[in-house]
C-alpha cells in the first residue's frame, strides 16, 4: 500500500485536480464527541469525510483523505502555515454529541408521509417532494431529488448509516388519509412527476459528486 506522499504524487502524475487556497473552502468541520472518542467530519462539496485528530494534524494524510473521497487535492501549505490553518479549523468546528441515529442536525425533514402502494412525500421547509419506495431507499436518488426540488443537498452518509436512518423514517412515517381528490391520483400520474429518477441522465451541479 503506497504511503500518503506516494499516493499524492501518483495522483498528480495522473492529472488529478489540485486546488488553490482560494478554491479549497471547507463548508464546515463537525466535531462529534461521545462514547469515549472524538470523530471529525469535514463537509466539502457535498462530501462528508471522517477523520481523526491525528489525520487532520498531518497534512499529507489530510490531503490524501480529501483526494480519495472528494476527487480533488487540497493545496500544499508550508508546515507552520498548515499547522495554524488546521488549528483554526478545529477551533471553529461545530461540536455535537454523537448519536446512533446518524442524521446531520443541519438537515432534518419535517415529515415523511406514506400514500400507500410504495408512494411517499417528503415534507421539507414548506415543500412536498414525491418519492417511490425504491428511490427513497437509494441515497443517490434521495440526495439528487432533494437538491433539485428543495435546493438542499443532504449530507453523504455511508450505506449502512443511510439505511438505518431511512428505516427509522419509514417506521415513523405518517399515514395519509385519502380524500375524494386523491382518488384520481393513479400510480402512473404519480410516477409521471418523477422523470429524473428513471435514470441519472441529467448533470449534477458542478462540484457535486453524489455517490452512493
Amino acid at each position: 500500500m503506497p504511503t500518503d506522499s506516494q499516493y499524492i504524487l501518483e495522483s498528480i502524475q495522473q492529472g488529478c485536480a489540485t486546488l488553490t487556497d482560494d478554491e479549497f473552502v471547507i463548508d464546515r468541520l463537525v466535531k462529534y464527541f461521545g462514547n469515549g472518542r472524538i470523530r471529525w467530519h469535514v463537509e466539502f462539496r457535498g462530501h462528508r469525510i471522517e477523520l481523526t485528530t491525528g489525520q487532520i494534524k498531518k497534512q499529507t494524510t489530510f490531503r490524501r483523505k480529501i483526494l480519495e473521497q472528494a476527487g480533488v487535492l487540497p493545496p500544499q501549505r508550508a508546515g507552520d502555515t498548515y499547522r495554524r490553518w488546521a488549528l483554526d479549523l478545529r477551533k471553529n468546528a461545530i461540536e455535537l454529541p454523537w448519536r446512533e441515529r446518524p442524521v446531520d442536525p443541519g438537515f432534518a425533514i419535517d415529515r415523511l408521509t406514506s400514500h400507500g402502494d410504495g408512494r411517499w412525500t417528503v415534507e421539507y421547509q414548506g415543500k412536498s417532494i414525491k418519492f417511490t419506495t425504491t428511490k427513497l431507499r437509494r441515497q443517490v436518488s434521495f440526495r439528487k431529488r432533494m437538491l433539485a426540488k428543495a435546493k438542499v443537498l443532504p449530507p453523504q452518509l455511508d450505506a449502512i448509516a443511510y439505511r438505518k436512518w431511512m428505516d427509522w423514517l419509514i417506521q415513523n412515517a405518517t399515514e395519509s388519509v385519502p380524500s375524494a381528490g386523491d382518488a384520481s391520483m393513479t400510480e402512473k400520474s404519480w410516477l409521471d412527476d418523477l422523470p429524473e429518477l428513471a435514470g441519472w441522465k441529467d448533470e449534477a451541479p458542478p462540484g457535486d459528486h453524489l455517490v452512493d
